[in-house]
């Protein structure tokens, strides 16, 4: 079954190999591959705008096949969930290869369930009410299935938490600077970025690192190295981003505030001032009207 594992990681780096080359050719010939979504979503430090727009332009013809065929983004977003449950349970059962491989399939019916409703003018509310919902679930069951295969090794397991507290806080941030109608403050470790490291810390967990064995002393079949780094650098950055960007809403709440305060002193100052130019109305003379 190991062999298998090492067999998925194989095959995906082998698959990420052949949408380079491809996209490389079209940057020669036709320059990049631009979107809306990109744009409005836009790249970071951690994941730059040209393989986000790479990643659009591989599944452009896949999202074109899945319409023909009549598939709706709802059952794209329920057939993501389930392959979601299936990385968190290969993880917890250490096959790294085959949880990279599941997340992969569930992270690319993550991105085209938006892309069909946006391409067939089905998306709602209600469809983007379901796509965070299945987002967060999937991210909860590929790092329970971390947390549950280093259930034996608390340090391993403490740094697992950690990520999952951060990843959590990053989209609760974002929910609620939307519900108080602020835009959500730019930052790193967004889902996209989260989903890309931890996926690829996954693919490249199966390939043996007898140098750090002994380091570390892991007395585990597949100590999963990649993968518990890349939810290290997930721990540390996707918190730190949480609390800057949580500091930020607080302070743009604070200053909407006090907006609000001095328009409504600026309105009652004007609004006293007109009463008191209407009560003296009455009492204005002429200047060439002699005092009685």
């Amino acid at each position: 079954m190991l062999a298998y594992d090492v067999v998925n990681t194989v095959v995906l780096i082998g698959i990420l190999g052949l949408v380079v080359v491809a996209y490389s050719f079209r940057l020669v010939f036709r320059g990049r591959a631009q979107f809306d979504r990109v744009e409005k979503q836009g790249g970071s430090v951690l994941l730059g705008k040209g393989l986000m727009e790479m990643a659009y332009w591989a599944l452009q013809p896949v999202a074109r096949f899945l319409i023909f065929l009549k598939i709706t983004p709802n059952q794209l977003s329920w057939a993501s969930l389930v392959l979601g449950g299936m990385a968190g349970t290969a993880l917890a059962y250490g096959y790294f290869g085959f949880g990279a491989l599941f997340s992969t399939y569930s992270a690319f019916l993550d991105t085209l369930d938006g892309m069909v409703a946006r391409a067939t003018g089905v998306a709602s509310d209600a469809g983007e009410v379901l796509d965070a919902a299945v987002d967060r679930y999937v991210e909860f069951f590929f790092l329970t299935g971390v947390i549950l295969y280093y259930r034996e090794m608390p340090t391993f397991q403490t740094v697992a938490l950690l990520a999952l507290v951060g990843s959590f806080m990053i989209s609760y941030s974002t929910a609620k600077a939307e519900a108080l109608h602020i835009p959500p403050p730019p930052g790193i470790m967004r889902r996209p970025e989260r989903a890309f490291y931890l996926t690829l810390g996954a693919a490249l967990s199966p390939i043996p690192m007898p140098w750090l064995d002994t380091l570390f002393n892991v007395a585990l079949p597949v100590p999963g190295y990649p993968l518990i780094i890349a939810c290290f650098v997930i721990a540390v950055l996707a918190n730190i981003s949480a609390i800057e960007r949580l500091w930020t809403i607080g302070r743009m709440m604070r200053e909407k505030e006090h907006a609000a305060e001095e328009n409504l002193i600026a309105q009652e100052s004007l609004s006293f001032v007109q009463n008191k130019s209407e009560d003296s109305g009455d009492e204005e003379y002429s200047p060439q009207t002699p005092r009685r």
